[in-house]
């Protein structure tokens, strides 16, 4: 017996023609260049000559994953991260907590704590750097303070790039985190906190077995979002220090790292390769994250 075809309505005709755009976009802009970066990361081949390549097999990915520079700029985003995702974190939190609250000019307040997301990078990555600069308010009010005996270069640095880099990107983004934990808590429902107040329930008990536990969606999405985005930073080090992260490497990230290799060595094969590894390491940190969060629960 032939089982007849279902034919597609009209809404749903329309509803892929609208979609067409996104899929060859996906396509084009995102599986593509992955499919192309597999395949240069078996080759040698130099930017400038793509007609001389010659494979190479799996020699572009043991250099990579041998090469100390490739680590050492995988230990300074996760020391970066490590600082940025815990400050970002609280202090989006509070501010979403008060600002849930505050009734009166609440929208103006939300206005003016996201002005430094919508800023550009490059801007407020200059004011930053001035206000942070060894004759910057900072370091003056420091030095005045008694909390450092001289000015602090802190590019030139073994530590500090990471952690300062980290609170910069902190005051830059913690708006978006802000709202979106600020949906969240608008999504609970008032009746359960009036039954918990009812209760007894003190504030601080409140917020570890209601508000943080009702919010899990938008932390586990704000920490994915954040491991993602962070171990792709590049243009706030790319603004302060060379190729190479500056003295001993300490400004060093994957994506600066990958850069120099393909753009300024023109090993495009070996550049491919490292992508990939940060691609890999990118799936395992957000999963280990995500299980843990989800054991958490348990």
């Amino acid at each position: 017996m032939k089982t007849e075809k279902k034919k597609l309505s009209s809404k749903q005709k329309w509803g892929y023609f609208f979609i067409t755009p996104w899929i060859v976009f996906f396509l084009v802009f995102m599986i593509y260049p992955i499919i192309l970066a597999f395949k240069n990361s078996f080759l040698e081949i130099n930017l400038l000559e793509p007609e001389k390549a010659k494979f190479v097999g799996f020699e572009n990915w043991i250099k990579a994953a041998m090469d100390p520079l490739f680590w050492k700029s995988i230990f300074n985003i996760i020391y970066n991260q490590s600082i940025f995702i815990a400050l970002t974190f609280i202090i989006a939190l509070v501010f979403a907590l008060i600002l849930n609250e505050i009734k009166f000019a609440g929208s103006v307040f939300r206005t003016i704590y996201f002005i430094p997301v919508i800023t550009s990078i490059t801007v407020a990555m200059i004011i930053f750097n001035y206000l942070s600069g060894t004759s910057g308010p900072i370091q003056q009010l420091m030095l005045k303070w008694g909390w450092i005996s001289e000015p602090v270069f802190w590019r030139m640095s073994k530590w500090l790039p990471m952690p300062i880099l980290a609170v910069f990107n902190s005051w830059k983004w913690f708006g978006v985190q802000m709202i979106i934990f600020l949906g969240g808590l608008a999504s609970i429902d008032k009746q359960v906190y009036e039954a918990a107040a009812i209760d007894g329930s003190t504030w601080t008990k409140t917020l570890f077995s209601i508000t943080l536990p009702l919010l899990k969606p938008q932390i586990v999405f704000v920490l994915t979002m954040n491991i993602i985005n962070g171990l792709q930073m590049f243009t706030e080090v790319y603004m302060n220090f060379d190729l190479l992260g500056g003295p001993y490497n300490s400004g060093l990230t994957p994506v600066m790292y990958l850069y120099g290799k393909g753009f300024d060595k023109m090993q495009m094969g070996q550049a491919s390769a490292i992508g990939l590894l940060l691609a890999a390491i990118i799936f395992l940190l957000t999963k280990l994250q995500s299980r843990a969060l989800n054991a958490s629960e348990e």
